[in-house]
């Protein structure tokens, strides 16, 4: 689950289809820990952290100075893991659309041999490039909204054609032929006309609330169904649920094309996507001499799940995975399912972090006392978990972020698989160097702006980065790990509940967060200052987060991502079950919205968070699609239309994407790894075509 979209996003939790991420939570507070039992960081500038801005969407560096307390063998460890990273990156654009790896080869081999272009068609083809890396495809990565070029499709033409003069193209793109002529090159951009140009063309990534006669899987570009419908897939059973594409065959029987990279002893045959899994497998290879025992049995099972597929390698390699608490740790695989509108299909994804062993130390604190807090939910009796393995906590800095995850993922809970959770714990990471990128690149100017009044104000600027980062680690750690199932879901509760899963767990473990920021436990963990001033201001950002998250929804007027919509569930939820409680009002003709009492609003918290339980604990699908329906989906798109020009008037980014650490390595005749180096990319493509570089041989730089 991701913190990072805890505003932006939110988090990720439960079975296979379970996305435990949290992403900035309301994307209006500060991001860092500031908690007299953390302490605090020096404060980033954004002129030191905002590397680049491309319109509303703001590229910002990761940092990571733990890196040179490593050991040489932890650092030569970080190299092969973040090699490994890259290797599985461009597997999320093919995952995102069918053009998308053609899409992205075009656009790297033009930004790579650009010389000869016009500059003004350099600078609007680079700055979509880069808009195109950060949503990892032409879809905006929050609202699954097509966007389309500011440049023509002759200047495209014009611009590929200067580029394969230039000695682009000439190369193979992974799996891609290269483009030997310039006729081919000139078919190749007629074929991708519609793909970048046509509006109607792909016009969402993932159509959770679709129109035009078509169910959620027509409407969705993604490559997980293709040419297939619900009804199709009514009685299909997958066998490698998180990890294949659903075809329908010769015979016309639906069938399965797992994402595998084949044995060496061809005893498995290589699948989709074999080309990167080898590759991430080679560097997986070589990282095993530097990874502690326990690490190293983990890698072994990922290489396997890579090469076989097989679900019960995946499951071997989280439970060894979540028992290990390495200093340089990561994760890699086919892991959340929020891009699929069915909620089976895992995205391609990975991370390489140090643990921030300082914060890290406090918030275990939480992870000890969830027995605690699960006493003190307002479910019945017969929903408490009884037995908890207390999770691994770990706050980190990230070294590298790749395929679908994103920079403003600030929490993430894993494995999703109940089997692993229900005897083995979690691992809950808090990327506390991204949060306070992501503080620094958007400052409290935003909160100002939508505050209701000046005590909200105030109370922000003292206690808002406190509220934030409480509610990102009591989300992840005491959240989705709480509850239990009643015993006809043994399989989990994602199969009955579908595509309200998601959007249930992320609601449900934000509820989690507020109902417990009360409890004097916290104050007497050392865990928070001003207890009914913090609670207040985490209050505050849960009331405003259902206005101030429709600035970034351009167009339409549904909500498509599922932390949208478990935050927009909540405050219009206890808005109308809980009379006085959150107030919209107008204030010289602008919106705002207020808690008007804050005992109250609890009480609805406590009201919502029960029904979620009893929901999931179930399986009541009817239940839950009629209350994500009713409170979580819809919005008036004239309110929509006013927060997006006041937002804009404050020209501060609406996205972001990350500039990551780049690792380099001397290798010694042996293959051992002599020395590594660190470095940070100063612009936006220098790192995009680094990792292209990796199977194109011509984009090196």
């Amino acid at each position: 689950m991701k913190p990072g979209r805890f505003g932006l996003s939110s988090v990720f939790v439960g079975s296979p289809a379970f996305f435990r991420r949290i992403a900035p939570l309301f994307g209006l507070a500060a991001l860092f820990f500031v908690t007299p039992a953390v302490g605090q960081h020096a404060a980033q500038k954004a002129a030191d952290v905002v590397a680049e801005r491309v319109g509303d969407t703001a590229f910002i560096r990761l940092r990571a100075p733990s890196f040179a307390a490593l050991s040489p063998r932890q650092q030569a460890l970080a190299y092969w893991l973040t090699q490994a990273s890259i290797a599985i990156d461009p597997i999320i654009y093919d995952q995102f659309s069918a053009c998308g790896l053609r899409q992205k080869r075009l656009l790297e081999e033009i930004v790579a041999h650009s010389g000869g272009i016009k500059p003004t068609t350099r600078a609007k083809i680079a700055d979509y490039a880069k808009l195109f890396w950060a949503n990892r495809g032409n879809h905006n990565e929050i609202t699954s909204q097509k966007f389309l070029p500011g440049f023509t499709f002759q200047e495209l033409r014009l611009a590929a054609a200067s580029a394969e003069s230039d000695g682009g193209f000439k190369t193979a793109y992974a799996d891609l032929p290269p483009l030997k002529t310039a006729a081919e090159v000139k078919l190749e951009v007629d074929a991708l006309r519609a793909s970048f140009f046509d509006a109607a063309f792909e016009p969402m990534e993932v159509a959770k609330s679709p129109g035009g006669g078509k169910d959620v899987i027509q409407a969705s570009s993604n490559t997980f169904y293709p040419g297939l419908s619900l009804t199709d897939l009514k009685d299909f059973k997958d066998r490698y649920a998180l990890n294949s594409r659903v075809v329908r065959g010769a015979d016309g029987k639906l069938t399965e094309l797992v994402y595998r990279a084949g044995t060496r002893d061809a005893k498995v045959p290589a699948g989709l996507y074999a080309t990167f899994l080898k590759k991430a497998n080679e560097c997986l290879e070589q990282s095993l001499p530097y990874a502690e025992p326990q690490q190293a049995e983990a890698i072994r099972h990922l290489i396997r799940f890579y090469e076989t597929g097989e679900y019960s390698e995946w499951l071997a390699f989280g439970i060894a995975w979540v028992q290990n608490d390495a200093t340089v740790d990561f994760d890699s695989g086919f892991i959340e399912v929020y891009r699929d509108a069915r909620g089976a299909k895992g995205s391609s994804q990975s991370f390489v972090t140090i643990t921030d062993k300082p914060v890290t130390a406090a918030i275990t604190k939480l992870a000890d006392n969830a027995a605690y807090f699960e006493e003190k939910a307002p479910w019945l009796e017969k929903y408490r978990r009884t037995a908890f393995k207390p999770p691994v906590v770990k706050a980190v800095e990230t070294l590298i972020e790749t395929g679908d995850f994103n920079v403003s993922t600030i929490g993430d809970n894993l494995p999703n698989e109940d089997e692993i959770h229900d005897k083995y714990g979690s691992k809950n990471f808090l990327f506390t160097g991204s949060s306070r990128a992501l503080n620094a690149a958007t400052g409290k100017t935003a909160f100002a702006e939508f505050a209701p009044d000046d005590a909200a104000i105030a109370r922000n600027e003292k206690f808002g980065g406190e509220a934030q980062d409480l509610l990102v680690a009591m989300h992840e750690v005491i959240g989705h790990g709480s509850g239990r199932l009643s015993e006809r879901l043994s399989g989990g509760a994602q199969p009955f509940l579908k595509e309200y899963y998601s959007t249930l767990e992320e609601g449900r473990a934000d509820l989690m967060a507020l109902w417990n920021v009360w409890d004097p436990k916290l104050k007497e963990l050392g865990l928070i200052t001003n207890q009914e001033e913090v609670a207040k201001a985490m209050y505050d950002n849960a009331a405003m987060v259902a206005l101030t998250q429709l600035r970034r929804i351009p167009r339409g007027d549904t909500i498509e991502e599922d932390h949208e919509r478990d935050r927009q569930m909540i405050a219009h939820y206890i808005a109308a079950q809980v009379p006085g409680s959150i107030e919209e009002f107008k204030r010289d003709g602008k919106t705002y919205v207020r808690v008007a009492d804050y005992e109250k609003m609890r009480k609805g918290v406590g009201m919502l968070l029960a029904e979620l339980m009893r929901i999931k604990a179930e399986g009541d699908y009817d239940a839950i699609r009629t209350l994500v329906e009713k409170y979580g989906v819809h919005f008036d798109p004239a309110v929509r239309d006013e927060v997006v020009t006041r937002y804009a008037k404050l020209d501060l980014p609406t996205y972001f994407a990350g500039v990551n650490a780049w690792l380099t390595a001397r290798v010694d005749a042996k293959g051992e790894v002599k020395k590594v180096e660190i470095s940070y990319p100063e612009d936006v493509v220098t790192q995009y075509l680094r990792y292209g570089a990796m199977y194109d041989a011509g984009l090196g730089r």
